[in-house]
């Protein structure tokens, strides 16, 4: 079942209602952070946030900083506010774009095909609610909790590896980076620079896709400890 079809006016301010919820469980979080820690995540750019609202078997909400172009046709667009946090959200479903009713999702939701559809490539946030699953508060208090917290723990983890990664320096703000957007092959391209011979970071590279998390975690693992952080040498050999 789409979830956008039945009563489109009523799942809208539903879906905004959501949206918003989740934003403000997040602000709510952040709240309770180190000032520093606070300005560092990722909602909290004031770089202009868009949300996409994508009715498919289940319902995706993807947040992304790229810019989409202005509605046209059916598309519709509402803006939303939080103070510190605004975004524009925008409704999609086969009618907007008939290539999502050709997603099989019996099984489960197809996150990376959604955005393929949508043409999003980096992304702050992807949540799939399952059918039935509904738009409650208590969902968005633990899903926008969860972000916050999420996001506040992968800060401080590349600023460690930051620290402990000496002359990789920009490696590591390159990995946070990535791993921010979304991008799960190059976080993986970007831990195998900062440890290049830590068994534990190859095998998680190598896998298919990519875990960012356990990247994160298995390569601070590695600049703590010291281990497979040596690159090799390209000097001669003095013998």
């Amino acid at each position: 079942m789409n979830e956008l079809r039945p009563g489109p006016e009523a799942m809208r301010s539903a879906l905004a209602d959501y949206v918003t919820a989740v934003h403000a469980a997040y602000l709510d979080a952040a709240a309770l952070l180190a000032p520093a820690e606070r300005a560092r995540l990722a909602l909290l750019d004031p770089a202009p946030l868009t949300v996409v609202a994508v009715g498919t078997k289940y319902l995706h909400v993807v947040a992304t900083r790229e810019a989409l172009p202005p509605p046209q046709g059916p598309e519709i667009e509402i803006t939303g506010d939080l103070g510190a946090l605004t975004w524009t959200l925008r409704f999609v479903d086969p009618v907007v774009l008939p290539a999502l009713g050709l997603l099989d999702e019996d099984t489960a939701p197809l996150n990376d095909d959604v955005r393929r559809l949508l043409g999003v490539r980096t992304h702050l946030y992807h949540l799939a609610v399952a059918p039935g699953g509904g738009l409650t508060p208590h969902h968005a208090q633990h899903a926008g909790t969860g972000l916050a917290h999420s996001h506040a723990a992968a800060a401080r983890d590349f600023e460690t590896i930051r620290v402990h990664a000496r002359g990789r320096e920009l490696l590591a703000d390159d990995m946070a980076g990535a791993a921010v957007a979304g991008l799960r092959y190059a976080t993986a391209a970007l831990a195998m620079l900062i440890s290049p011979n830590d068994p534990e970071v190859a095998r998680l590279a190598a896998a298919v896709p990519p875990d960012s998390e356990a990247l994160r975690r298995a390569v601070l693992a590695a600049v703590r400890s010291g281990r497979g952080s040596q690159f090799a040498s390209t000097e001669p050999s003095s013998a």
